[in-house]
């Protein structure tokens, strides 16, 4: 077992923001391993953060993001439960980057939820059809739609979308380990993404 330093609790600390007992206890888990022990630590709050889903959020920021040439623009308003976490350059941060990573990755929808009826069962028509064209045994024809079905809402649907800045996240488990760290929920309510000669304007969350 590696000793478990105050340096290697301090490092953890500044790179999670978690509190210092849970920082040791990680790295305990981790044998010392820093990096393994953030993951620890992204693991059980993404677990944690699924209690506070349910909570209300009305408070919360609009933000942009102009790609270098002002061909593409992003708004995006994310909420989140005061104006206290708000207003932290975290949540600020937070914001940007989801406004930078719609401009990158250019979802469709928020979360899978928001796809449409239409939609879904297009594209298992699709999905269906290529797998039988491919030659596939009917009785694995299902389970290979559900396998690529997973794949497609990866790639329309914001939060099963790999966050640009770190493939090792999804957004929505980049939004979890937000809500575990503040305690407070948060959520992406809408979008929409500007492209010079493109007419479309990105899907939003329905309204409520």
């Amino acid at each position: 077992m590696a000793e478990i330093t105050a340096q290697l609790v301090k490092e953890l600390r500044d790179r999670t923001g978690v509190g210092m007992m849970e920082c040791k206890s990680a790295l305990k888990e981790a044998n010392g391993d820093v990096s393994e022990a953030e993951l620890i630590l992204r693991k059980r709050g993404i677990a944690s953060a699924g209690k506070r889903a349910s909570r209300a959020t009305r408070q919360g920021r609009i933000g942009t993001y102009v790609h270098p040439g002002s061909q593409l623009g992003v708004m995006v308003e994310v909420n989140c439960e005061s104006d206290f976490v708000a207003r932290t350059s975290e949540f600020a941060e937070l914001v940007h980057d989801l406004a930078m990573h719609i401009a990158a990755a250019d979802p469709q929808f928020i979360r899978k939820e928001d796809v449409t009826p239409e939609a879904v069962q297009k594209e298992r028509e699709i999905q269906r059809a290529r797998a039988l064209a491919e030659g596939k045994p009917e009785k694995v024809v299902d389970r290979m739609v559900e396998g690529r079905m997973a794949k497609f809402y990866e790639e329309i649907c914001l939060y099963e979308q790999l966050f640009v800045k770190d493939s090792s996240l999804t957004v929505g488990q980049l939004i979890a380990t937000k809500i575990a760290k503040t305690g407070e929920n948060m959520t992406v309510s809408r979008f929409v993404r500007f492209k010079v000669g493109d007419s479309t304007a990105a899907q939003t969350a329905p309204e409520e």
